[in-house]
């Protein structure tokens, strides 16, 4: 295994006008970065344009035809660990961010991903999706998650101001990743 760091990206889950979603990506890149052990970067999904899929073949299948797919191809395989940031909609995760992970396929195989959410009652039930559709991509979830609440970890619901003790469970669930994501690293992208 080369001897460079793990490449994670955050990932911005949301594409919603008025999204706390880059708030949230930017307090995990600050405090990532902190650490030194990894090359740690956004990756906003809003910035690729990604309609409803519209690949004609099965993405399992590598045929890529679209620019916009394969742009998100090279993204996602130039990256070894990710951290996804996502919102709560009505119990699940934001459908931007599901339609994003339908794109590609073995640019997300045998990488770590952990999980930040936001919402109501931290976003539980969205991250619970989340481990579901990554075990389908063959991406190993972390077990620790960050789970930030509308209510205490947002001035009047809207300026994010994050709890202090969410910054311990975070440095966890990054002491995770980078295991996984190095293990993972060595044992398949040597």
């Amino acid at each position: 295994m080369s001897d460079a760091k793990l490449r994670v990206g955050i990932v911005i889950g949301s594409t919603r006008p008025g999204r706390k979603a880059v708030d949230v990506a930017n307090w995990v890149l600050n405090i990532a970065r902190s650490r030194g052990d990894a090359e740690y970067e956004l990756v906003d999904i809003a910035a690729f344009s990604l309609p409803l899929l519209d690949e004609p073949v099965p993405p399992s299948m590598g045929k890529y035809q679209k620019d916009h797919t394969k742009a998100w191809a090279e993204k996602v395989g130039s990256l070894d660990a990710f951290i996804f940031v996502t919102p709560e909609y009505n119990h699940g995760t934001s459908a931007a961010l599901k339609n994003a992970i339908d794109f590609v396929y073995a640019e997300w195989n045998n990488k770590s991903a952990g999980f930040v959410g936001y919402g109501a009652t931290g976003a539980t039930r969205a991250i619970e999706h989340l481990r579901g559709y990554m075990g389908e991509v063959q991406i190993a979830d972390v077990r620790a998650q960050v789970g930030l609440n509308l209510a205490d970890d947002f001035e009047q619901w809207t300026t994010f101001k994050p709890r202090p003790q969410h910054e311990a469970v975070l440095g966890t669930l990054l002491d995770q990743l980078i295991g996984w994501g190095t293990a993972l690293k060595a044992a398949y992208r040597k």
